[in-house]
């Protein structure tokens, strides 16, 4: 695999119609994206000391977190609607190989900061509901 800049992995909200157009969250600085998975230990007096997982079982979810300035674009601002709703909305990782990672997603944080002579800046925290697709 390549060596990829990570300015070019974005985060993107779609604007909820059908089908689904996406737009960058605008001034992301950083971005991060967690797979996770539980074992399921299969484990018994056959496996000789060794514990067995059960493969494709357990619960698997996505996490995605970012931080960044404040720019108050279109994206930004459905983030935060969804937020304050706490509905579930649709996103889109992409990274510069053109591989992508789409599904819905729960904004569980959303934070916003400032400094007396500096930006507004903003933390996010992102949990998949349901499948996330690579593509």
């Amino acid at each position: 695999m390549a060596v990829e800049k990570g300015s070019a992995f974005l985060l993107k909200v779609g604007d909820g119609g059908s089908p689904v157009a996406y737009r960058t969250v605008a001034g992301l600085r950083t971005t991060q994206v967690s797979v996770n998975g539980e074992a399921v230990a299969v484990t018994s007096k056959d496996s000789g000391g060794w514990r067995e997982l059960l493969s494709g079982a357990g619960v698997r979810h996505v996490s995605v977190s970012g931080a960044g300035v404040f720019t108050g674009s279109d994206a930004e601002l459905r983030v935060k609607a969804s937020a304050l709703a706490g509905t579930i909305d649709d996103y889109r990782l992409t990274f510069e190989s053109g591989e992508a990672m789409t599904g819905r997603f729960l904004v569980t944080r959303l934070d916003y900061a400032g400094d007396y002579n500096g930006e507004r800046s903003y933390t996010l925290s992102l949990e998949s509901s349901g499948p996330v697709v690579s593509s």
